[in-house]
């Protein structure tokens, strides 16, 4: 029988047969009694399917795997995740990771420490501090840097990394966030901040969100992001920005 689940984890997975560190998943099933991952196969066509279905022999009370029988996107893939677990499961968090760990699982669970009081999403940033180790390719940094100050005017808050993929909320919050489909395949991260926004206000979303530095990122050496999406992810912060933000109701 499953025990108790505090915390669902998402991985959305998509011709990621190169970047799978099994063993840190196993790591953390045998050390975590309160965890639950859900994979999310994003329409594959390399080996990821086969490669999650063993990890799944003797594992499935604490690992589950979906699937799409077409490539949706990343977007798709985590609202499937989420939308799933939070249908079948009785869990507090929920939070969605990418699959090659360039932000470890503990520091994922890490972040159940910062949902206390109002505080209801969560979210690691790649600031470079004291102490930290981030390693992002120089053309990932440049182009940041360059939609650092886009995005936020876009959402009209200051939020140093948007793109980081490590997310927590709680339950209650993710069915919000998550019911409609997203206007963005990629810079769905973004439209989760509009939806955020959008739902406690300006002023109050500030008590509700919290930005916290990873103390290790490192890029993987595979992306699923194509270099041509830098020229549509414009078009995209615009619909993003023309939906959520400028969007008052009457």
């Amino acid at each position: 029988m499953l025990s108790e689940i505090n915390i669902c984890i998402v991985v959305p997975c998509y011709n990621e047969e190169n970047n799978f560190h099994i063993e840190e998943y196993e790591k953390i099933i045998s050390e975590y009694s309160d965890v639950l991952i859900c994979f999310v196969d994003d329409g594959s066509t390399d080996q990821t399917k086969n490669i999650i279905n063993k990890f799944l022999i003797n594992k499935s009370e604490k690992i589950i795997l979906l699937s799409h029988d077409e490539n949706k996107g990343k977007a798709e893939a985590v609202r499937t995740g989420i939308t799933y677990c939070n249908t079948e499961y009785n869990h507090q968090y929920i939070a969605f990771l990418d699959a090659d760990l360039s932000t470890s699982i503990d520091e994922c669970l890490g972040l159940r420490e910062y949902l206390q009081h109002e505080v209801e999403f969560c979210f690691s940033s790649r600031i470079q501090c004291f102490g930290s180790k981030i390693q992002i390719k120089k053309h990932r940094y440049f182009i940041g840097r360059l939609l650092r100050p886009i995005i936020s005017k876009v959402l009209n808050i200051n939020i140093y990394d948007t793109q980081c993929g490590c997310k927590l909320f709680t339950k209650e919050l993710s069915i919000k966030l998550f019911k409609d489909q997203f206007i963005s395949k990629w810079l769905f991260d973004i439209e989760l901040f509009a939806r955020a926004i959008k739902i406690y206000g300006k002023y109050n979303i500030v008590n509700k969100m919290c930005e916290v530095p990873v103390k290790e990122w490192i890029d993987s050496n595979n992306t699923n992001v194509k270099p041509s999406y830098f020229f549509r992810l414009w078009y995209d912060l615009y619909k993003i920005r023309k939906k959520y933000i400028d969007n008052k109701p009457s």
